[in-house]
């Protein structure tokens, strides 16, 4: 009977389950995966980064931009940990995001007996911050363990997974079988559920949309459900995109809060509605209700009315042919949404100078570019004021928020995604955590565009150190390169903008050039956004 190696067995159950591309780093752990891969390169691409926190969050860029699982591998031990943070964000943004981990040799495993690489309980570590994880411990089981964790990340509430095997477990033997193809589970849709809050809906005055990451694949249902209540929608981060920010349904979080202490009745799809209820607050008047895929997400910070366990884009689907029977011709709200946006214009108006560069950015980006969020002043303006025209075309790193995460992330999605322009932004301080990926662009030909906004410091920790801390500046002042002189260095073009109108131009000559390129934006302290990103109670 033909054999082949448990490397071989992997990579063919990857293709046979559509992956296409894996990212990360070569390494002597996983040499026979490696050449697996080489075997295998006219149908599985390896994209290679300069560092495994790089290659990680590649696959999860790819993952949020298709929707669809991605795969990265690194060595054991400090490449495994090399890549926590784009794991820990992919679980806190539920993306099937799949690592495959090397390991020491299979005798020597948790022996401390000082081996390259070797880590305590791998596999342990691992399930902190995946929904499975397990090892390949004979070459028979690789092909069956890398479908399960294909399943188990697109089952439910996605998340990434991890498979860990030894060294000299990938290059043993087993016979050739046909590849097992994953066979994700999603709940059935309740209908007594779906009957109940059509009911609750039905009797709603002034319902409230608020919709999240797992909404992300409802965009037409949400829009209908949104239209037949006239309910406006709130997205903030992770649900950018649900509902075209040119609908006159579509409002901003700050015009969210004014409303939320007038709703009678809020809806969270696919969200865990966290700031609503926890900041927000809430009272005997209004009734929440759910759409999530988790069963444990409806009641966790407060008890939901009533919920469904659904698919966002099913529950919803299922509670549009409920509706009609329980919902009349609803009044337009357009004269009260239209208030509260000259009230929410005259209120951004003061975020000056990110206002005009986020607006500089929506009008040089293709309708259908992907714009990549950071932890910066523009990022959080941009969570405020970017228009968003379509579902997968704002990635925004969710609860993390963690420094850093944007380039890589950029880089993956533009790998996805090679027809649509992909701009990324970064302080200088966030954008130095993956500087050395400019290398990895390049040489892969990914054109993402990057703006680095420099002012020099950790922007947002010394805006809060002179707000809360009487100015006692501390870990906060950066000595920067010339970026523009680096990235060239790098083979990436490279541009100077010194306002908004100079940075718009610069980004759509950088979006025409098709090559990996830096644009350069030196400036100043900024005002503080977080008045309009922490607003304080709305309720009781």
């Amino acid at each position: 009977m033909e054999q082949h190696r448990a490397a071989d067995a992997l990579v063919e159950t990857l293709i046979a389950n559509g992956l296409d591309t894996v990212y990360g780093l070569p390494g002597v752990h996983n040499d026979p995966l490696f050449d697996a891969f080489w075997q295998n390169r006219n149908r599985l691409r390896f994209l290679h980064a300069r560092h495994e926190q790089g290659g990680a969050y590649m696959a999860l860029g790819a993952a949020l931009a298709t929707g669809k699982p991605q795969a990265f591998a690194v060595v054991p031990g400090p490449g495994f940990l090399n890549a926590g943070a784009a794991m820990l964000t992919a679980y806190g943004m539920n993306a099937p995001v799949l690592a495959l981990v090397g390991q020491i040799p299979a005798d020597t495993i948790d022996r401390g007996l000082g081996q390259l690489h070797e880590i305590p309980d791998q596999v342990g570590l691992a399930r902190h911050i995946t929904k499975f994880a397990a090892r390949i411990d004979a070459p028979h089981e690789a092909a069956p363990l890398a479908a399960t964790a294909l399943s188990q990340a697109l089952s439910g509430r996605q998340r990434p997974v991890m498979l860990e095997c030894a060294m000299d477990v990938w290059g043993k033997r087993t016979p050739v079988a046909a590849p097992e193809l994953a066979a994700p589970q999603r709940p059935p849709v309740d209908a007594d559920a779906v009957e109940k809050l059509a009911k609750i809906l039905g009797q709603a005055k002034k319902p409230l949309i608020v919709v999240g990451g797992g909404a992300q694949d409802a965009s037409a249902e949400v829009t209908a459900f949104a239209e037949l209540l006239e309910a406006p929608v709130i997205a903030y981060r992770r649900g950018q995109g649900v509902v075209d920010g040119r609908h006159r349904l579509s409002i901003s979080m700050p015009i969210g809060h004014r409303l939320w202490k007038e709703a009678d009745v809020v809806i969270g799809i696919g969200t865990r509605l966290l700031i609503g209820q926890n900041e927000w607050g809430l009272d005997k008047d209004l009734k929440i209700l759910r759409i999530d895929i988790d069963p444990t997400e409806p009641n966790r910070f407060a008890r939901a009315e009533a919920a469904l366990t659904a698919d966002a884009a099913e529950g919803v689907r299922a509670l549009l042919d409920r509706l009609p029977k329980h919902v009349g011709k609803r009044d337009s709200r357009a004269d009260e949404l239209a208030g509260h946006r000259a009230w929410f214009a005259q209120k951004i108006g003061a975020l000056e100078p990110q206002l005009s560069f986020v607006r500089a950015i929506r009008r040089a980006l293709p309708e259908d570019g992907i714009f990549v969020d950071e932890v910066t002043q523009i990022g959080f303006a941009s969570r405020l004021a970017f228009p968003t025209y379509a579902p997968r075309t704002f990635l925004s790193p969710g609860y993390q928020d963690n420094l850093g995460w944007g380039y890589g992330t950029a880089l993956g999605a533009q790998a996805a995604m090679p027809g649509r322009a992909v701009v990324s932004i970064a302080g200088d301080g966030g954008f130095m955590y993956q500087v050395q990926e400019l290398a990895t662009a390049v040489l892969h030909n990914l054109p993402v565009v990057v703006v680095v906004f420099d002012n020099g410091a950790f922007g947002n920790v010394r805006l809060l150190q002179k707000e809360r801390f009487d100015s006692h500046f501390i870990a906060c002042d950066l000595h920067n390169p010339d970026f523009c002189a680096l990235a060239e260095s790098f083979g990436a073009a490279a541009y100077r903008a010194k306002d908004a109108g100079e940075l718009e131009a610069a980004l759509k000559k950088a979006f025409a050039a098709r090559k990996p390129a830096l644009v350069h934006v030196p400036c100043g302290e900024m005002p503080s956004p977080w008045p309009m990103l922490h607003m304080g109670r709305a309720r009781a």
